[in-house]
């Protein structure tokens, strides 16, 4: 059963690199952003700054010298300690990993101090992003920079959050997001039960310490250890919400800061997976328009009649799966992930394509590797930690999007005129946090972060995961936001290779010039 994730972070996106697919985004024909708030409810209130100054109890952890050790193709590694709660810090340590990639000088270039990257979720190891975009970055960048990942807490080589066990977490992806009857809604009550069961069995008090407030903390530790006197931190997709939370607690500590595909924190949990739903519907509109004009198309030659056939499709594998792989069936959850996983660009658009002819034909097993790489699940069966950090950082920021069936089924028709072909799936999944062990301690909120150095907002226009005008909500909200547009499809913009999306991010990062407010880029 898909989980109403945020964003797909894109540790996930390396995995489906390994299904020949590259993953970007289209964006939702429904704007949506902040909206006003309803007569008689109290706008969200805007976060407020923590005091400057370092509190005493913290003080060890603001001065512990980090011991790099050389690890991973050329990058250094470390762990840093943080309390695991900053009300109570005597309760406890966790120890987060963290990892760099030292300033190479080229060019006899001054080091400019560290760049922390963060790829989203919330679940994805910023670790191994950095890992792997390191390289990738300009040489005028790794030339002043030391690139730096820290796995946020919960997620990767940071205590990580556990919840089920892979056979049982097969199950509990397999069962339909969408129920028919009453016995799948039980099905699906007890597999949101279940797996908030197993989390609490296995992860205990770190559920109640893994929020985006705890993990922005984290990384202001990391820069005082780092020796920075600001933070630069390019975020993507959750990233985007850590670094504004940052930016929101510190605003005196923000030095060049680069958010991009942002998140809207004033969005409460029902309508940002409402937008989301939107802007898959947008993605599927744009690939089936685009199917129907080619040969292999298997929906089809309209918009129309290719809707109608995912939704037959679809539909047939509640009562009847597809062979996937060995003894695992293509169900209609995980048929559902696969689609859904496959629209975030267009170049994953052939793949999508051949897997919904093999899934007309009767073969399932390339739909049901799409999913498998959307969930990180790995061949011997095993789950990375993504799914259960994201769960855990989710049912914590946010109250839940709804607490029964009865507000789910009243929500429905919203969804649904959404989304028509994905908007009931993505409506039920928001149920999950329900039932979550821990009581959420976030809410909507706004930030504006006043003082802070210029923040840079970019925004891609047809995004389905990140939609546009969060990003537009996210600039004005901030006191120096700065909003890049991308007029394009894809999750993210920078270093995409759009040259004007690029050029200003580099020029910013390098220089500390920050592109001019509304700079469109197509």
């Amino acid at each position: 059963m898909p989980q109403p994730l945020r964003t797909l972070p894109l540790r996930t996106v390396a995995a489906l690199f390994a299904t020949g697919l590259l993953l970007a985004g289209c964006a939702s024909s429904h704007p949506t952003g902040a909206q006003p708030a309803a007569a008689g409810t109290a706008a969200p209130a805007p976060l407020q700054p923590l005091p400057a100054a370092v509190p005493a109890e913290l003080t060890p952890y603001y001065t512990q010298r980090l011991g790099w050790q050389p690890c991973d193709n050329g990058f250094q590694c470390a762990t840093v300690k943080v309390p695991l709660d900053y009300a109570h810090p005597a309760a406890g340590d966790l120890t987060l990993g963290a990892v760099r990639r030292p300033a190479d000088g080229a060019g006899g270039a001054p080091r400019t101090g560290s760049l922390l990257l963060n790829p989203g979720g919330p679940g994805g190891s910023a670790v191994e992003y950095a890992e792997a975009v390191a390289s990738s970055y300009p040489p005028e960048v790794r030339a002043g920079y030391d690139l730096v990942g820290l796995d946020p807490r919960g997620v990767g080589r940071s205590s990580p959050v556990s919840c089920l066990s892979g056979d049982r977490m097969d199950a509990f992806t397999a069962v339909t997001p969408a129920p028919h009857d009453q016995q799948e809604i039980d099905q699906l009550i007890a597999a949101d039960q279940e797996f908030a069961a197993g989390c609490a069995q296995h992860s205990g008090a770190l559920l109640g310490h893994v929020s985006t407030v705890e993990s922005a903390r984290d990384m202001d530790v990391l820069r005082a250890v780092l020796g920075d006197d600001k933070l630069n931190y390019v975020g993507k997709s959750y990233g985007t919400l850590l670094g504004a939370t940052y930016a929101g607690l510190f605003p005196s500590r923000v030095g060049r800061m680069v958010l991009d595909g942002a998140m809207d924190p004033a969005l409460d949990a029902v309508t940002g997976n409402r937008a989301q739903a939107g802007g898959f519907e947008t993605a599927w509109a744009s690939f089936a328009k685009d199917c129907g004009n080619r040969t292999d198309c298997p929906l089809g030659t309209d918009e129309q009649q290719a809707g109608r056939q995912l939704d037959a499709l679809l539909g047939s594998l509640d009562a009847h799966p597809l062979p996937g792989a060995g003894a695992r069936k293509l169900t209609e959850a995980l048929g559902v992930t696969g689609v859904l996983a496959a629209m975030y660009a267009p170049p994953a658009w052939p793949q999508l394509r051949s897997a919904l002819a093999a899934a007309r034909a009767g073969d399932g097993s390339s739909l049901l590797r799409l999913s498998d790489a959307y969930y990180e699940r790995a061949a011997d069966g095993s789950y990375r930690n993504l799914m259960f950090a994201n769960a855990a950082v989710d049912c914590l920021d946010l109250p839940p999007a709804f607490n029964s069936p009865a507000e789910v089924a009243k929500a429905l028709p919203q969804f649904q005129q959404a989304s028509p072909h994905f908007g009931t799936d993505l409506a039920w999944m928001g149920l999950s946090c329900a039932y979550w062990p821990v009581k959420a301690t976030g809410v909507p909120h706004t930030i504006r972060a006043a003082g802070a150095a210029p923040i840079v907002v970019v925004g891609t226009t047809r995004d389905p995961a990140t939609p546009y005008a969060w990003a537009r909500s996210l600039a004005g909200q901030l006191e120096s936001g700065r909003l890049v547009t991308y007029d394009g499809d894809g999750h993210t913009a920078y270093g995409r290779h759009d040259d004007c999306v690029d050029s200003a991010v580099n020029r910013y990062l390098v220089e500390g010039q920050p592109p001019a407010n509304g700079l469109r880029c197509s």
